[in-house]
């Protein structure tokens, strides 16, 4: 039997790829968006495709939507908690809005999403919330530090509600994808601090020259991960994280093997 998908971000990215490889896979889908003709022109007009505009930082729009999907197809079988986008950057040149923004959208908006969708699978006993995180969420460098911050608080707040949620029968799934080939680092959805300070004007020159080159060119195929994302929606025993890319394995290990010198050296009371 179909599933019904409700994928945010929708509109291009990896949340248009996961919602194409959840219409290719049969399911329904009600893809959101800002811009429901951006979805539409990103998606076609697929079989099973329903498009909505979400602004996911409006509470009020993200339960109106939750509900409209419910009458309409009765569930929600997965939600695909999608859309964000990046403040990359030195965090000192990032004003206090900036930051808040970056919040705003990244974490609060996931949440107001996961409020508004969660009532209706726990009353059902059944679903499955999937997070698109980031390596990014476990490793944090120099530029990245506002990013990181809100998939770092993704990353503690889905551990938790996911225990929450796990004997009520709902799953959990956090994607930590490396660096994926769409235009996530293009200035539609990445931004950079506005305040100029002459101390690190090198270093961020340096780091735009980073960010311009791998735009287009990351290592990683966002359609294999989609694919795999649907394939994992309908198997028993998932696991609770999906780590994607060679980069981001190398990542996560070596900030693993980094904790458990840090935990050992903690532990030496010498």
């Amino acid at each position: 039997m179909a599933k019904v998908w409700l994928v945010t971000g929708a509109s291009r990215g990896l949340g248009r790829e996961i919602a194409r490889a959840a219409l290719n896979a049969g399911e329904t889908v009600v893809a959101t968006a800002r811009s429901v003709e951006e979805v539409r022109n990103g998606l076609g007009a697929e079989h099973g495709l329903h498009a909505l505009a979400l602004d996911i930082t409006d509470a009020k729009a993200a339960n109106l939507v939750a509900t409209e999907t419910v009458e309409r197809f009765g569930a929600i079988d997965v939600l695909v908690n999608n859309a964000g986008y990046a403040e990359l950057g030195f965090f000192e040149t990032f004003t206090d809005a900036e930051v808040r923004r970056q919040f705003e959208v990244n974490l609060f908006g996931t949440m107001n999403v996961a409020r508004a969708v969660v009532p209706h699978m726990r009353a059902r006993r059944s679903g499955l919330i999937v997070t698109i995180s980031s390596v990014s969420g476990l490793v944090s460098n120099g530029g990245g530090s506002v990013y990181s911050a809100s998939k770092f608080a993704i990353e503690g707040w889905m551990e938790g509600f996911a225990q929450e949620l796990a004997p009520l029968g709902v799953r959990s799934l956090l994607v930590e994808p490396g660096m994926l080939r769409t235009d996530f680092m293009d200035r539609k959805s990445a931004s950079f601090g506005s305040i100029d300070i002459p101390d690190y004007a090198e270093a961020i020159a340096q780091y735009r020259a980073f960010v311009d080159e791998a735009n287009g060119n990351q290592p990683n195929d966002p359609s294999l991960l989609a694919a795999r994302i649907v394939a994992r929606a309908s198997q028993d025993g998932l696991s609770s994280r999906l780590i994607f890319g060679d980069d981001a394995l190398a990542w996560a290990g070596a900030k693993v093997d980094q904790l458990r010198q840090e935990i050992a050296r903690s532990a030496d009371r010498d």
